[in-house]
């Protein structure tokens, strides 16, 4: 097992002997490191911790360190970190809390960049991007396939839509729906589909467009959100995708950004 000797590493935790640990990471009690995950050097990680294989942690990230949540008291609760995933510099990502189950969780072939933070009882998806700073508060949940640029802000508990794109500095307080392009000049405003990264991603142009058209229908058809969904239903030849954004608007709590 390449444990660097200035590591230090608590005799509970499980790491596989594939994995590399680097100098001075230090590694606590009830954390598992996977098959091939290494740590480059200056990590810390507390557990109880999960982390699976062929993962990829850049100096002086954290992992599974306490929530800054006022609530939180030390009651137990997990981090838990799929596969494949790039974790740079000074990112920190905090466990769950009682409030939000307990358990923060990361999917795979997730792009981490530096000084971004995830905060307690957040949900990432897997192949979703955070660009460097982005900030998530607690309860933010982010579906698969997710681009969040630059040094934007995600209030706590709102919902990130899968395949959505979000430009650089935005300030994201409502959910984000899925497959939408999302800029905040002054106030966040949704500007039609993703159609660059659905196109990138293999979808069918006709779905590209239903989505496009639902999306302006909702955005710039100068309907409430109600009246824009019975158009969406009238007008816009019916696909899982489509129905997936429906879904997800009647499902919100906050509110979409339109």
């Amino acid at each position: 097992m390449p444990i660097h000797p200035t590591a230090i590493v608590d005799p509970a935790a499980r790491i596989d002997e594939t994995a590399i640990v680097g100098p001075y990471c230090v590694i606590g009690a009830e954390v598992e490191i996977g098959a091939r995950t290494e740590l480059k050097a200056h990590v810390y990680a507390e557990g109880p911790t999960w982390i699976g294989q062929d993962n990829l942690f850049y100096p002086y990230s954290t992992v599974g360190v306490a929530s800054q949540d006022l609530k939180y008291k030390g009651e137990r609760a997990e981090t838990r970190i799929g596969n494949r995933n790039r974790i740079r510099e000074f990112v920190t990502i905090h466990r769950g809390t009682e409030g939000g189950g307990l358990v923060t969780s990361i999917g795979s072939d997730n792009q981490v960049m530096a000084y971004s933070h995830i905060a307690h009882d957040a949900n990432i998806g897997s192949h979703c991007l955070l660009g460097n700073g982005v900030t998530l508060a607690g309860h933010v949940t982010i579906g698969d396939w997710a681009v969040i640029s630059a040094f934007c802000g995600v209030h706590q508990f709102c919902r990130i839509g899968r395949h959505s794109m979000i430009g650089g500095y935005s300030v994201i307080t409502q959910d984000v729906m899925p497959f939408a392009t999302i800029v905040t000049p002054r106030e966040s405003k949704a500007f039609g589909a993703n159609a660059i990264g659905l196109e990138r991603r293999g979808f069918d142009a006709a779905i590209i467009e239903s989505l496009q058209n639902a999306l302006r229908l909702l955005t710039r058809g100068k309907l409430n959100t109600s009246q824009a969904i019975e158009k969406i239903r009238e007008e816009i030849p019916p696909c899982g995708e489509v129905e997936e954004l429906i879904a997800f608007i009647q499902s919100s709590e906050r509110g979409v950004i339109k």
